[in-house]
């Protein structure tokens, strides 16, 4: 058995980019055992499986792994799974038409429209599978202590550091300036102590800036997924989006950021993120990106 696989860079417009991520497009007869071996052995932040649809309507049933872990859902994988089918322009068999696509997860239905260029898609953008879920606040202490940062690095203006959701929990902490996200540093005996995997994916830093195009810079950790930092993280910032709609005055709101993440790793991604927010509520989270190409090949598995 040779299943083939492509690779891309997610969340960049140049290679060797942004997020990578292995996309394997026929994973008929590969066990959830071997999924899981396979991610290890590409050892990115998620490799992707896709399956036929259980439901024709849809395009795939895609599930996501870690080096560690399953997935419900995720950012980068969706954006960079929705730009290698279209590529290919089929799907087990069934051509792929239009600029819609729907895959099933774990955590629902992930709708996800291309972006276009001469023609060739360049760029996807999905919906959150779930409406913006808050969970339990965490005292600024204990991030400060799991991120080796000062308790007065946090902000608390905006929000208290809390745990929130659109399909994978996270916990959210604002920083008060980019020189604080650029020295944090993980502790993975004080996360795995006080954010076990049950609880949270892992800790989104993130901090108000103007620099490299973007409006708002971040950084995620995820080491107990098997994630050190992840250059992108698409589940989490669609979160934060919603977050910031969530706490902003405004009953009806349409709010869009540009997201830096990966810039401190070597990886610069740019993700487009946006939010709508009506009645004082946040109905609806998207983020997207461009993609790039980089490898293809087949896996040995006989």
């Amino acid at each position: 058995m040779k299943p083939a696989f492509i690779t891309v860079d997610v969340f960049t417009d140049r290679k060797f980019g942004g997020n990578p991520l292995a996309v394997i497009p026929d994973a008929r007869g590969l066990s959830t055992e071997q999924m899981q071996s396979i991610a290890a052995e590409f050892n990115l932040a998620e490799t992707t499986f896709v399956l036929p649809p259980e439901d024709p309507a849809h395009t795939a049933h895609v599930r996501i792994f870690t080096p560690k872990a399953e997935m419900p859902f995720a950012g980068h994988p969706n954006v960079g799974t929705a730009f290698v089918l279209a590529r290919l322009g089929e799907c087990h068999g069934r051509r792929i038409t239009g600029d819609r696509l729907v895959f099933e997860e774990k955590a629902g239905l992930v709708p996800l429209d291309l972006t276009r260029e001469q023609g060739a898609v360049v760029a996807a953008r999905l919906a959150a599978p779930q409406r913006l879920a808050l969970g339990d606040e965490i005292a600024s202490e204990t991030v400060a202590a799991i991120c080796g940062l000062e308790a007065s690095e946090i902000a608390t203006r905006t929000h208290r550091p809390l745990i929130a959701s659109c399909g994978n929990n996270f916990v959210f902490a604002e920083v008060t300036s980019r020189a604080a996200l650029a020295k944090a540093a993980v502790r993975t005996d004080m996360l795995a102590k006080h954010l076990p995997m049950a609880r949270a994916v892992g800790v989104h830093l993130y901090t108000h800036v103007k620099e490299h195009g973007v409006e708002i810079q971040s950084r995620m950790f995820a080491p107990l997924f098997g994630v050190p930092e992840d250059p992108a993280t698409g589940s989490s910032n669609v979160v934060l989006i919603g977050l910031l709609a969530h706490f902003r005055p405004e009953t009806d709101l349409d709010l869009s950021k540009t997201m830096g993440q990966g810039f401190d790793m070597g990886r610069p991604s740019i993700l487009e993120a946006s939010a709508e927010k009506k009645a004082g509520k946040v109905v609806a989270t998207y983020v997207g990106g461009r993609c790039v190409p980089m490898l293809s090949g087949t896996i040995d598995l006989d």
